[in-house]
């Protein structure tokens, strides 16, 4: 195991990040289609802690949140996690050739890593910014990867990659890179990348044609049009296939974090609708009504969207039934502010 501990960084931002970043060879991997579980504990579940988020990290795990509270995948801000003393776990499934892998980990503060269920790097405690790495020999084909991560106090960086040590299992054969899932933009001069795979979700990039986008996940929730996840720069979102051509593999389902919040608990906030609104499961005219919410209806807050800086679709729970309405006919009462983006 190799070991490098840093000092108390003096100087912020610019700094924070050449110390972070360890260079490593042109094959150094994050992953792709990470789950976090978000506790505000710093032991996890292990003293009962509930599960306050949980968002996807479709890119990898590579993530400088600074003093603030952490951001999910595609840079969404997750309201409901502490901005220090929180923890989180990590889950992936990555496929491996067969070879022996250096595995590295910047943390601040702490992190495990488990392989198929095996503690192999045990690094949980407080301590500031470490870069570890550790060798593993793996097998080819699937591998599950657990990273569980510490944040105390002070800035929260979590950065986990890995790279062949060698050649791999025959020695002065280099492994065949898998096929590249790309795709681009026809039709449009612009195509809405989004946080989720609905017309009505927040935009949070925009794809060009005579561009190739790497695609990761496909979603087909909507209803009408697959939807695909694409990588824009340092974003991360989803667009719609109907301006959206793919090469290449066909990418695996992946479900999104629209998916886990419609238990999401009250805030004190309340949308009061100015017309009868049509009330829907997810926020988009695509999907069909589960039902209507009269005029002058009191109805929870439980999130939102926002497209050009103004709010866009309302996540309310109404007689206990959770859905989504268009925003721009509703009065809020309360703090908007604290209802968290989606």
């Amino acid at each position: 195991m190799k070991r490098q501990r840093y000092a108390a960084l003096v100087l912020p931002g610019i700094l924070l990040i050449l110390t972070l970043l360890p260079v490593l060879s042109v094959q150094a991997e994050f992953g792709n289609n990470w789950t976090a579980q978000f506790f505000n504990t710093v032991d996890l579940d292990a003293s009962g802690g509930a599960v306050v988020a949980v968002a996807g990290f479709p890119a990898g795990i590579n993530s400088n949140w600074g003093a603030g509270q952490p951001t999910d995948g595609s840079g969404t801000l997750l309201t409901t996690v502490n901005a220090d003393n929180f923890s989180a776990r990590f889950t992936s499934t990555q496929v491996f050739s067969d070879g022996v892998y250096d595995f590295t980990i910047a943390a601040d503060d702490g992190a495990r890593l488990f392989v198929d269920g095996v503690l192999v790097f045990d690094a949980f405690a407080t301590g500031g910014l470490t870069t570890d790495t550790i060798q593993r020999t793996m097998t080819a084909g699937n591998h599950t990867l657990v990273v569980e991560y510490l944040e105390v106090t002070g800035n929260a960086v979590i950065q986990v990659q890995w790279f062949l040590s060698g050649t791999g299992g025959v020695p002065g054969i280099t492994p065949t890179p898998a096929p590249v899932t790309t795709g681009s933009v026809h039709t449009v001069k612009g195509l809405a990348v989004r946080t989720g795979p609905y017309l009505g979700a927040s935009m949070v990039a925009i794809a060009r044609p005579d561009t190739a986008y790497p695609v990761s996940a496909r979603n087909h929730d909507e209803g009408i049009y697959t939807w695909y996840l694409i990588t824009v720069g340092e974003k991360v979102g989803w667009s719609s296939g109907r301006y959206f051509t793919v090469t290449g593999p066909e990418p695996p389902e992946q479900t999104t974090v629209f998916d886990t919040i419609d238990d999401a608990p009250g805030l004190g906030v309340l949308a009061i609708p100015r017309a009868v609104m049509n009330f829907r499961p997810r926020p988009t005219i695509r999907r069909q009504r589960i039902g209507w919410i009269p005029w002058g209806a009191e109805t929870e807050l439980l999130g939102r969207t926002v497209q050009g800086g103004m709010n866009f679709w309302f996540h309310v729970r109404y007689n206990g039934v959770v859905g989504w309405i268009y925003a721009p006919y509703i009065t809020v009462h309360g703090d908007v502010n604290r209802v968290p983006i989606r």
